[in-house]
This record gives C-alpha cells, sequence and structure tokens, in this order.
C-alpha cells in the first residue's frame, strides 16, 4: 500500500558512507566480507538487500540519548512509537497504543496498548515496556538531549493494568502525541537495557519494528534484517511482499563530493543531501530519481547573539537582515532547490505564519539607514563602519554541512557591501558548535532543528530555553509561546503562534536563509519510496526492490 505524498516530495529523474583500534578495523574488514560476499559477485546472504548511504557520523546513535536527525533513518524502522504521524495526513494514529483519550483537564494522557506485541529479542510488550524507556528517559544520569526535552511538562506514569498506562503532566501539553510521535520516544525492550549499559546499548538496540538490529560496527555500517514477525504495524505500513527488502545495510559517505558517484556506480541505492551541483551534473541519468523531500522545522539559519554588543541592538540586527539577499544566496549555493526562509519555522509547519513573507525584503538603503542612525560609520576610509573608533567587526560561527561554508562566504561579502566585517569561523562537530555557545564566543551562529509541530520554537526563544542561542529574553514572547502549549483548539494555537512568529521577526533575532530540502537519490530499482511526517525518516518497509 503505498503512498504518494507529492506535497513533501518531488520525484525528478537525475543522475545520480567509534573509533576503534587497528585489530578493530581488521576485525571490520572480515565481518564487511562475509556480509557482502566475495568481490567476485557471489550473492549476499539475503535477497533484496540494498546499501544506504549515512551523510553524518553522529556522536551517539541512541535515540534516548542523541539528537541527531541522522540517527533515525536506519532507527525509526527498527522501533515502534506508542503513535504515528501518518505521513500524508499529518493525522495522529496508532502505533503500540491502538487508542488514546485525554482527560478534560488535559493533565493525563491514558493509552491503551496493542497486545501480543513482542520486542526483537522475544520480550513481551506491555505497559511496564513502556515505563522504562520512560524511567530511561528521564534519569537524569542518562544525559538525554532531546527525548527528555520533548517530554515537556510529563512529571510520570501510572500503569492501570498490563495494556494501559497513563501519563501525568503539570500542565497541558498539546505537543504530547507528537513528541510520542518521534524515534526518540521509540520504545526498546527493558531486556535489552538490563543487558547493556548507557553507553553500550546503542550497539544493541532492540526494538518492535520492522525491522531488526543485526550488526553494528562504529563508524563503518550498521545491517538491518526484516523482522518476520511483524504484524502490528501503522495503517500506512506496506504488506510484505516478494519485492520487499530483506537487509539494509548502512554505510557513511560523510564527504559529500562522494555521494553521487557511489549513487551513479550503483555502490549505494539510496543516499541523501546530494549536492545541488552534482543534481544538475548527473541530469538525464534514468537510473536514478532524486526525491526533493522538505524538511518541516526550523530553516537554516544564523542566530544573532544579543548577549553582547553590538547586536544587542535591535536596530543594527534588522539592519543586517535587510542587508542579506537570500534570494541569492539560495540560488547560488542550492540551485534554487530550495524556498528562501522567510521566519523561525519554514512553510511545512503545522500554523506556519505566511505574513512574516513581507518582513525584511531585501533593501541595501534601509539596512544603511538604520546603522546610520546608530553612529556607525567609515570614519577611517577602509571601507568599513566603526563606532567610537572600534570597527563592527562580527564572529559568525557554522558546521561544515549543509553547503554552510559557501552560504557564510557569500554572507560575508553581502555584508561587506554594508562596511561590515565578518570573521567566519568554521567548527568541525556539533559538539565543538555547542561549546562556543556555552563560551558565548559568537556574535552569529549557525543551526537548525526539525518537527511538525510548532512548539519547536519554544526550545530556541523561550527565556533560558535549551537551545536559546540568541539569548533572547522577552516576557512578551515567553507567555504567548507557553499558552500556545497549553491550547488544542488549532484556532488557538493558529493564533499564538502567528503571534509568536511575527513577535521573533520584529525581534530580529535570527537570519533565515532557505527551508531545508533533502535531495535524496534512490536507484530506479526501488519503488515505494515514502518518508516519515518528519521528512527525515524513510519508510523502509515501504521500499520495494524491483532490480
Amino acid at each position: 500500500m503505498g503512498i504518494e505524498r507529492k506535497r513533501r516530495r518531488t520525484p525528478l529523474r537525475l543522475g545520480v558512507l567509534g573509533v576503534l583500534g587497528v585489530v578493530c578495523l581488521l576485525v571490520t574488514a572480515l565481518v564487511v566480507a562475509l556480509a557482502l560476499g566475495d568481490e567476485d559477485g557471489t550473492a549476499p546472504r539475503r535477497g533484496n538487500r540494498i546499501v544506504y548511504g549515512l551523510t553524518l557520523n553522529p556522536s551517539g546513535f541512541d535515540p534516548h540519548i542523541h539528537q541527531s536527525n541522522e540517527l533515525g533513518i536506519p532507527f525509526f524502522s527498527v522501533y515502534d512509537t506508542l503513535v504515528y504521524r501518518h505521513p500524508q495526513t499529518l493525522d495522529f494514529v496508532p502505533g503500540l497504543a491502538e487508542r488514546w483519550e485525554m482527560s478534560a483537564d488535559g493533565l493525563a494522557w491514558t493509552f491503551y496498548l496493542k497486545q501480543n506485541v513482542h520486542f526483537h529479542d522475544g520480550t513481551p510488550f506491555n505497559a511496564s515496556a513502556v515505563a522504562t524507556t520512560l524511567d530511561r528517559i528521564m534519569n537524569s544520569s542518562v544525559g538525554s538531549q532531546k527525548a527528555r526535552v520533548l517530554l515537556e511538562s510529563y512529571t510520570g506514569y501510572e500503569i492501570v493494568d498490563p495494556y494501559t498506562i497513563t501519563l501525568r503532566l503539570s500542565q497541558p501539553y498539546a505537543p504530547l502525541l507528537d513528541a510520542l510521535s518521534q524515534v526518540y520516544l521509540g520504545i526498546a525492550s527493558p531486556a535489552a537495557l538490563a543487558a547493556t549499559t548507557n553507553n553500550s546499548y546503542q550497539w544493541h538496540q532492540v526494538g518492535t519494528g520492522p525491522y531488526k538490529l543485526v550488526e553494528f560496527v562504529p563508524g563503518q555500517l550498521i545491517r538491518l534484517e526484516r523482522n518476520e514477525d511483524y504484524v502490528w504495524g501503522p495503517i500506512f505500513y506496506a504488506s510484505v511482499t516478494d519485492a520487499s527488502l530483506e537487509t539494509i545495510e548502512f554505510r557513511f559517505y560523510t564527504d559529500p563530493a562522494t555521494r553521487s558517484l557511489a549513487l551513479e556506480s550503483g555502490e549505494v541505492q539510496v543516499i541523501g543531501e546530494l549536492l545541488p551541483t552534482d543534481a544538475e551534473l548527473l541530469a538525464g541519468n534514468v537510473e536514478v530519481t532524486v526525491y526533493q523531500v522538505p524538511i518541516p522545522g526550523t530553516p537554516q539559519q544564523f542566530f544573532f547573539n544579543t548577549r553582547r554588543a553590538p547586536l544587542d541592538s535591535v536596530s543594527i540586527r534588522q539592519a543586517l537582515l535587510y542587508g542579506t539577499n537570500r534570494t541569492e544566496i539560495v540560488d547560488a549555493v542550492y540551485q534554487g532547490r530550495s524556498p528562501v526562509a522567510h521566519g523561525p519555522l519554514t512553510s511545512t509547519v503545522m500554523y506556519y505564519d505566511p505574513a512574516v513573507e513581507q518582513m525584511y525584503p531585501y533593501d541595501l538603503n534601509q539596512a544603511r539607514s538604520l546603522l546610520a542612525a546608530q553612529g556607525l560609520a567609515d570614519t577611517n576610509g577602509d571601507g568599513f563602519l566603526d563606532l567610537d573608533g572600534e570597527p563592527l567587526t562580527l564572529t559568525v560561527v557554522f558546521g561544515p554541512w549543509n553547503q554552510m561554508p559557501e552560504v557564510a562566504q557569500l554572507l560575508q561579502s553581502q555584508w561587506r557591501d554594508l562596511g561590515v566585517r565578518a570573521d567566519l569561523v568554521q567548527v568541525p562537530d556539533f559538539p565543538t558548535l555547542r561549546q562556543r555557545v556555552r563560551d558565548n564566543d559568537y556574535d552569529v551562529i549557525a543551526f537548525y532543528d526539525f518537527g511538525v509541530d510548532p512548539s519547536i520554537l519554544n526550545r530556541f526563544y523561550l527565556s533560558g530555553a535549551v537551545n536559546n542561542w540568541s539569548g533572547l529574553s522577552d516576557p512578551q514572547l515567553d507567555q504567548v509561546l507557553y499558552e500556545a502549549v497549553r491550547q488544542s483548539a488549532p484556532e488557538m494555537r493558529q493564533a499564538l503562534y502567528s503571534a509568536a512568529q511575527q513577535r521573533i521577526m520584529e525581534q530580529a533575532v535570527v537570519l533565515p536563509i532557505r527551508e531545508y530540502v533533502n535531495l535524496v537519490g534512490v536507484s530506479s530499482r526501488l519503488d515505494g519510496v515514502i518518508f516519515s511526517a518528519q521528512g527525515w525518516w524513510p519508510l523502509l518497509r515501504n521500499f520495494q526492490y524491483t532490480g
């Protein structure tokens, strides 16, 4: 039962892999050889096998602990969640819970669980298993980076009977179902958790999903095999046929330049985050389909650090917004394959307010006027503005991914035309990026996240929020965002989130660049290619190999 979701992706015909010691690398080579067969073309151990290229090797793959979107690509199919968002309608549909209900005061959610479900290791699924997963996520010693944040006002649970569990909240929280639909809250086998440490579990993950984790060589490969007992999946999962995938092997291709080559050569059958230029160069190759998959959430963006001069001035921040030609950047870097972003949410997020599209059109005169009004002028004739003899210099920090270096270079050039000097600092990875935040060592910093529900704004713009990298502290905005997660009526949430988006842009604490679109290259021998409502994660159950 394939689902075509034209709104979320447009197929185009285009041409198109832990640090271990030496001993471990030798073992890895042997394992890979056994898994793949000999180079002379001997068949792999199972039929309908594909290689899926991952583009990031995160610091960890445990969804309860780590926050990378990349980990969900394999593990969304290893775990089931209590509920799912339908990838076509975005409605919530049963997962491991067959139904649920909210109390009149919004402080309790009761989930009635499916029976006759078991984990890959044979452990039965029940309310106690849900409780064990929740206990792990909420345990501060585990160090959950995202799952715990998603649960927001959750305070505990009550096991009503073996297949009924009630979750308690300190205040109403409308995004709860959305949180529970994400891989970060996938339900894990209590037996597997008990048999491993918090750190080692990621190499031995056990869920109830349509695929089992059978091999994990850190930094080298992840191998999944089909769960033949799986009969309890959500309504949008396809039934198994002779063409369904039996084995998926994930390899790492962190260098963007290698991805299209691997796809075109047949080394991989699926790989994401293709370079737009590669898509153009490989046009006409009928052996490959490229899916343009919009990723809902925040746009690819830069935060302005309001906690230190000169960006503690809203007028200077507004000037930088007016002085940035985002259309030019998107056309040059992304070949026009992504929409220009205008606000703190992408247009694919629920309750997006199109009114932000009228704010901050590219206007050099307006930008220069705002800067001059703040007393900035080129007093020494070097082409750069200064204030009381101090040059207006901004430290711009970004990672190596998603063509951010190219974006930053164009930004530097455009701001030079304003008389603003930008010093570019590229960091190697996310932990280093976060350390710059902890050290308050930046003026402008690039970061984005994804999600269907607009409550993602709370993580970035509430005073003191975990990802409030702009340092914004706005009681008016806090009140709107707090109220928005308490309200369940769509019309109320729409009004509140519209007000929030406009307030954020009035304060000019973020420079949106583009709405993220993932270019996913797929062998034309694969049918049924569908992505989850969150955009990043494929529904591997629905893939059909026709080669």
